[in-house]
């Protein structure tokens, strides 16, 4: 039975697609290259930043560190407003809560915007833990959730009763780097078809109200 469940923030309890994309377009006129099409601009939702430059942008290591710079120059002051809530998913934190289970957040995004994203949210009430990023990195999946389990005082025998929620790959490829299982979600489409499925995910769910009863039921 699954007791803590942490949860990815992009694509998981926000929607923040527009957020992101317009900040990667600021960041790119700014610094020069090819815009990516509009399907490729998605899939910098959810993987940490310096990485989909350089895979989508054809950045240097070097550029893509500047370019996550001049992304947060912009992301900061505006794009994480341009963010909603993942519908259903305060309620299923509240639900949760209330019959006893632990929740955390486990996000890439520096830790700063994740408490500032969740606290306009609601979602803070509900968590536990609010892991991010520290200031200046750029940690991967398996950094966080590793911090996160730190933080809620989880040794390597809890887990078993230990669940990621995410939307992307890496969500599910960091939780099992961890020995963690994970339960993919499709509320917005940001995975490629079958992603989640092929990394390994337990199970891949496409409302919040698939994901609660999943929780519940294991």
């Amino acid at each position: 039975m699954f007791h803590t469940i942490l949860f990815d923030l992009d694509g998981t309890l926000t929607d923040s697609r527009e957020g992101i994309v317009n900040s990667v377009k600021y960041t790119i006129e700014k610094l020069g290259g090819t815009m990516p099409d509009a399907q490729t601009l998605l899939k910098f939702i959810g993987p940490p930043l310096q990485e989909s430059f350089m895979e989508h942008c054809g950045y240097s290591r070097e550029k893509a560190v500047e370019g996550v710079r001049v992304f947060r120059e912009h992301y900061v002051p505006v794009g994480q407003y341009e963010n909603e809530a993942a519908p259903g998913m305060r309620d299923v934190l509240e639900r949760l809560k209330a019959k006893g289970y632990t929740l955390a957040l486990a996000s890439s995004k520096p830790e700063e915007l994740c408490v500032s994203i969740c606290r306009r949210f609601g979602f803070t009430p509900f968590l536990s833990a609010v892991t991010g990023s520290p200031a200046g990195a750029d940690w991967e999946k398996a950094d966080v959730i590793r911090e996160a389990m730190r933080r809620l005082r989880l040794t390597d025998a809890d887990k078993p009763t230990v669940l990621m929620v995410g939307d992307r790959k890496y969500d599910v490829l960091g939780a099992q780097e961890c020995g963690l299982a994970c339960v993919g979600v499709e509320f917005f489409g940001y995975a490629a078809p079958g992603e989640l499925a092929e990394a390994g995910a337990a199970a891949v769910v496409r409302t919040a109200e698939e994901l609660e009863q999943f929780i519940l039921n294991h």
